[in-house]
């Protein structure tokens, strides 16, 4: 009996792991990175207590500054990652500009409408490495935040590993 079920047991999981790459290639190519499942930096910091931010400056949105931001440590004076967003009156993004900061510089977070052009203006600060990956958008985020935790995202390795562990047991059941 166990015989004459092989061959569908087989053929079940073959479609199976057709299906996984077929859905995990859709998952590699979407255009929505994982910001959050940033990886610190292995290059030796320049000094005790450096960091490094999102840096860019004036790019047309979020996406675009946190994918192609120069992976530079910060300098000596600064403490935070600041950032600065401006937008339509419709809330569409204007231009993102992300870079080390004083404290001094961080003193202007909040969210501003320039009288002049009718775009508002949204800053916020944040401590810590690589923290300032999303944008202000109102008075709720464009805050100053001390943030001290490390980013991992176990729930991808665990994908990647289930990934592998479906492989290896058709291949040795083929």
């Amino acid at each position: 009996m166990w015989s004459s079920s092989m061959p569908l047991l087989c053929h079940m999981l073959a479609v199976a792991l057709i299906q996984i790459f077929i859905i995990s290639g859709h998952w590699i190519l979407a255009k929505n990175i994982n910001f959050y499942n940033v990886r610190l930096p292995v290059d030796p910091s320049p000094f005790p207590s450096s960091f490094k931010c999102f840096t860019c400056d004036n790019v047309v949105d979020n996406y675009n500054c946190n994918r192609w931001a120069e992976d530079k440590w910060c300098p000596r004076n600064t403490q935070y990652c600041l950032t600065v967003h401006h937008f339509t009156s419709h809330g569409m993004s204007a231009s993102v500009t992300k870079k080390c900061a004083t404290k001094e510089e961080c003193h202007f977070v909040g969210c501003r409408r320039h009288r002049e052009t009718g775009h508002m203006e949204c800053v916020s600060c944040c401590e810590g490495m690589i923290c300032n990956i999303d944008l202000p958008t109102n008075h709720t985020n464009a805050i100053f935040a001390v943030v001290h935790a490390q980013r991992t995202s176990s729930s991808s390795r665990k994908a990647v590993s289930m990934l592998l562990l479906v492989s290896v047991i058709t291949v040795y059941l083929l």
